[in-house]
């Protein structure tokens, strides 16, 4: 069986391009924090590999601070200014993700207060509602890019505007936007955060942007590394090859937007001819790979158990501790009726799905869906 491969915002696969330089710099020694020649070949490495990402966000190399990925980034940051304002307000919305939806719940525990700002069918939270949510007391807020559920982009240039006006900090997850939506981060954003494994780089890395304005405690304590802002000796293999990926983005992010659009288009264009009561989650601006689709009167688990049978790889909702699916938190959270959220599928494409992956996924998927609705309809 031929497996076709739709679930490119869990993971996408390692780009061989990036294989290469990871696999070289493994067979490499040394420390960045030795000053003997080996040291010093990892230190100009790992200058290098910052710089490149500092030029493709137009930031300074310093405000580049690598970690373990997106878990480890929000965490560094929210908590990072938060430990200094432990009972103040933080503004935030009610579809993020759990990394920081579960970090702020936390932070409630503690005895901060958090409002989590309803996004409504849209899908992203309205630049007015935050407004009028800021609080004397308001010490952060922090919102997503671009939702990984329903590709729902949020509209981040206001909202930084706001941030600057009442000098708050904004931190912006940035996991899901990144090479699949081209607009850049506004001047405003205090702080954002990316993972490796999303832009075909390998697993287990990642990077925050940080302005050096940005107050932020460190998470652990120990050595110097990261301009003191976050300890350990760097996973230089991972860092170097998330450059590399960086480096190919610059290259190719332009085209493979273009592609993933029209292929997603397309395929939700063929869905919505050949069956009805199929409807497109989230009506705001979208990234341009992800189509999260409810499909009404059949139920998600088993779509999704067949599609896997059929040998297509797409997303539900969120495991448990039993093993079962349940209905996703964030399409929940958008006000969505329990019927719909149970229904929905994502699918999110990459630079290498092609139209004849599509094509396939069009077809195994309608067949399934007009199957699963008449055993449900004699049943």
């Amino acid at each position: 069986m031929n497996r076709i491969y739709l679930d490119y915002n869990a993971s996408t696969p390692l780009d061989p391009r990036v294989l290469k330089v990871l696999v070289k710099e493994l067979e490499e020694e040394g420390n960045p924090s030795s000053l003997h020649f080996h040291g010093q070949r990892c230190r100009r490495v790992l200058d290098e590999s910052r710089q490149t990402i500092a030029r493709f966000f137009h930031v300074k190399p310093h405000e580049v601070i690598f970690t373990s990925g997106g878990t480890e980034g929000a965490a560094l940051l929210i908590q990072g200014v938060m430990s200094r304002h432990p009972t103040g307000h933080i503004l935030s919305s009610g579809t993020e993700h759990a990394c920081v939806y579960q970090t702020l719940k936390e932070l409630e525990k503690k005895g901060a207060s958090v409002t989590f700002l309803p996004t409504g069918q849209w899908g992203a939270v309205n630049p007015e509602d935050v407004e009028r949510a800021i609080q004397p007391d308001t010490r952060l807020m922090t919102f997503m890019a671009a939702n990984n559920e329903t590709g729902v982009l949020t509209d981040l240039a206001p909202l930084a505007a706001l941030a600057q006006r009442h000098r708050i900090p904004l931190i912006v997850d940035g996991v899901a936007w990144l090479g699949k939506a081209s607009n850049p981060l506004p001047p405003g954003v205090s702080a954002a955060f990316f993972s490796g494994h999303k832009i075909y780089a390998p697993k287990g890395t990642g990077f925050c942007l940080c302005s050096s304005a940005l107050k932020l405690t460190p998470l652990f304590f120990g050595g110097h590394q990261e301009y003191q802002r976050r300890a350990g000796t760097e996973n230089l293999p991972g860092i170097v090859a998330m450059a590399e990926a960086i480096r190919l983005l610059q290259q190719e992010q332009e085209i493979a937007i273009a592609h993933m659009r029209q292929l997603r288009d397309e395929f939700e264009q063929e869905l919505q001819t050949h069956l009805v009561d199929v409807v497109v989650n989230g009506a705001g601006p979208r990234l341009s790979n992800t189509t999260n689709l409810a499909f009404l009167g059949v139920d998600g688990e088993s779509l999704l158990m067949n599609l896997d049978m059929e040998g297509i790889s797409v997303s539900h909702g969120s495991a448990c501790s039993s093993g079962a699916l349940e209905p996703s938190r964030i399409l929940l959270a958008m006000d969505m009726p329990m019927k719909q959220a149970l229904a929905s599928i994502r699918f999110s494409l990459g630079r290498t799905t092609t139209k004849a992956h599509m094509q396939t996924a069009a077809d195994i998927v309608i067949r399934l869906v007009k199957r699963l609705r008449s055993l449900k309809n004699r049943a």
